[in-house]
């Protein structure tokens, strides 16, 4: 019998042990875990095989990484309280984390057009390409087309003494091993007149299918056959080899070898074979950002808009955003909660359709306020294709979409204010604008200080907006990469990927938004530092 206050038997030194939680389960739940764990072991290592299989390494490695972290989370004792979130970290270190060194990795690549596959993919891809040597056997051909599917087609092939029935991607049937239905239905000319499946076309029906069967290879490789015209077919034959010890690829054609050169197999006169793959080159995408004047003026020039306009940003949004929460925070303002629920509406509304409304508001001769100023004072600004008033243009959209948010947090932080600091202050004599210098802006950014450095930061990678209102225009004239006035930073990564004047740009446009990302964390701590400051300031206050 235990004496009451005496420990448990299982919390004694020689008592037993407590059980493992996991084990301690039911066998028909210990066998649904582990049953749970064997099924996404099995998915991960199957999709880890894929990965490795097409040359994607490093995904490989995190999808390893997370896989193994599940499996001790669910299997180690010490690890067992990390279950709960472990569902959460996976995603976050798949969504985030190997997105953000991804585009490290890339930026040091020359990853673009011309080399967006792997080496495995490049290399199955040339090997793949054929050709009809001189003196290629020529046949002669019928076709057939499927009963059930009017793109499929076969032929049935002949030349002196041989026939054969030729399939996509199976090998060419001779007539000995053809169907006992295809070998009784010869006709005297030796071809078929029933294939099962297929219906034979006539001469007079070839003619509308011509160009469909040049483009189809028939057999399997390396015996293939390929359409030349009406009359004639021809066998194929592999055009480049690939010689994995030398590591180049031979032309049988022309006999030309071509070595990798920068992910490009090159030949010694310069040719290349396209497509070609990604490699690393070191830092050459940064030195073409910092060294090359016809790149680095545009962006210099972009970059400075792009502090400009994510500084004025806040300061416009907030201005206006803490002018209504100190008019709605009277407490003789009538008919506040109502005027306060209308001045919500922007920020309620998707920012694509506000914007394309204030565009449209814009527009010369058309839009309700350039019409409107031109029946005031005779003219209007061209809020589009004037550089200085593209931005004027974009900053008045911003505070109209921005303002209201501003608006809500600041009614908070007012409402927050110790009063008996303001009632001091009146007793000694200060007005209304010097209660708000010096009590009430203080106190107010010790709260909302975090929130503007978010908005600064969301507005430093403002796509939406800028890219709606005028696609980063007007232009800038005389630049060799596609570039706007309006455009910041983001927008204009964006361009160099996907409307460079010589295709996509991957590892230029992922160096230039890790310099992105170096700046905005430089100007983030920066700002987290003055945020301290004025907690200092508020507790002078």
């Amino acid at each position: 019998m235990q004496t009451e206050g005496a420990p448990a038997p299982s919390s004694l030194p020689g008592g037993p042990k407590p059980s493992h939680p996991f084990f301690s389960l039911k066998p028909v739940r210990l066998l649904i875990r582990f049953g749970m764990l064997a099924i996404l072991d099995a998915f991960s290592l199957l999709f880890i095989w894929t990965l490795i299989a097409n040359g994607r390494y490093p995904l490989a490695a995190f999808v390893f990484v997370i896989t193994v972290g599940v499996n001790i989370a669910f299997l180690v004792e010490k690890a067992y309280p990390f279950r709960w979130f472990a569902p959460g970290l996976a995603l976050m270190i798949l969504m985030l984390v190997y997105p953000t060194a991804y585009t490290l990795y890339v930026a040091f690549t020359n990853y673009g057009d011309g080399n967006l596959l792997t080496r495995v993919q490049v290399i199955d891809q040339i090997e793949s390409r054929t050709f009809a040597p001189e003196g290629a056997t020529e046949y002669s051909w019928t076709a057939f087309r499927s009963n059930s599917d009017p793109d499929e087609y076969v032929l049935w092939i002949q030349t002196e003494g041989e026939s054969f029935l030729a399939e996509v991607g199976e090998e060419l049937t001779t007539l000995d091993n053809a169907s006992s239905a295809i070998r009784g239905s010869l006709d005297a000319s030796g071809i078929p007149t029933d294939v099962p499946g297929f219906t034979r076309l006539a001469p007079n029906q070839i003619f509308a299918i011509l160009d469909a069967l040049t483009e189809i290879t028939f057999g399997e490789e390396p015996n293939t056959v390929t359409v030349d015209s009406v009359r004639v077919a021809r066998r194929l034959e592999q055009r480049y080899l690939f010689d994995s010890v030398a590591d180049t690829f031979t032309d049988q054609r022309t006999g030309v070898v071509y070595t990798p050169v920068q992910g490009t197999f090159t030949a010694d006169d310069g040719s290349t074979l396209s497509p070609g793959y990604w490699v690393p080159v070191g830092g050459e995408n940064f030195r073409r950002l910092f060294r090359s004047p016809s790149l680095r003026g545009p962006f210099i020039r972009v970059l400075i808009w792009t502090f400009a306009f994510a500084v004025f940003s806040v300061l416009l949004t907030f201005s206006v955003g803490l002018f209504f929460a100190m008019v709605f925070d009277h407490p003789n303002m009538p008919a506040k909660n109502v005027l306060r629920s209308l001045v919500l509406i922007p920020y309620a509304l998707p920012a694509f359709i506000t914007a394309n409304i204030w565009r449209g508001m814009f527009l010369p001769q058309f839009g309700v306020i350039s019409t409107t100023l031109e029946n005031l004072f005779g003219s209007s600004p061209l809020w589009l294709a004037d550089p200085t008033w593209a931005k004027v243009g974009i900053l008045i959209i911003q505070t109209w979409l921005g303002f209201p948010y501003m608006m809500i947090i600041c009614t908070g932080a007012l409402q927050s204010l110790p009063s008996d600091i303001f009632e001091a202050a009146t007793i000694d004599g200060a007005g209304p604008l010097r209660k708000f210098w010096n009590l009430t802006l203080p106190l107010l950014l010790v709260s909302v200080g975090p929130l503007l450095i978010a908005s600064f930061a969301f507005n430093f990678n403002n796509f939406t907006l800028i890219d709606i209102y005028a696609e980063g225009g007007p232009p800038i004239v005389g630049t060799l990469t596609p570039a706007g006035h309006t455009d910041i930073l983001i927008t204009y990564v964006f361009r160099l990927a996907f409307s460079g004047g010589r295709g996509a740009d991957f590892g230029y446009a992922s160096a230039i938004t890790m310099v992105i990302f170096l700046i905005l964390a430089t100007i983030t701590a920066l700002q987290f530092r003055f945020t301290r400051i004025w907690e200092e300031i508020s507790e002078n206050v």
